[in-house]
């Protein structure tokens, strides 16, 4: 299975999130690409987010999220 234009949203979405804290969340606003907030709503539908338009991650939000910012670290590294 290949990655969807989706599947790159939502991970896109999931890289803006600080894992260095979990007192940091983002807000995607009723006025961004919508795009992102589409797939913002569809990582809250699938449990990883905390809030429709963002907020925090879950546990397995946490989880995903610091593989995919790994994952991203090793496909862009020089």
């Amino acid at each position: 299975m290949l990655y969807t234009p989706e599947i790159v949203e939502e991970l896109n979405v999931l890289v803006r999130y600080n894992l260095t804290t979990t007192q940091e969340g983002i807000k995607v606003h009723k006025n961004a690409d919508p795009n992102v907030i589409a797939a913002t709503l569809r990582l809250f539908h699938k449990g990883l987010v905390t809030q429709e338009d963002g907020g925090y991650l879950t546990a397995l939000g946490r989880e995903t999220a610091e593989h995919v910012q790994a994952a991203l670290d090793i496909l862009t590294a020089a």
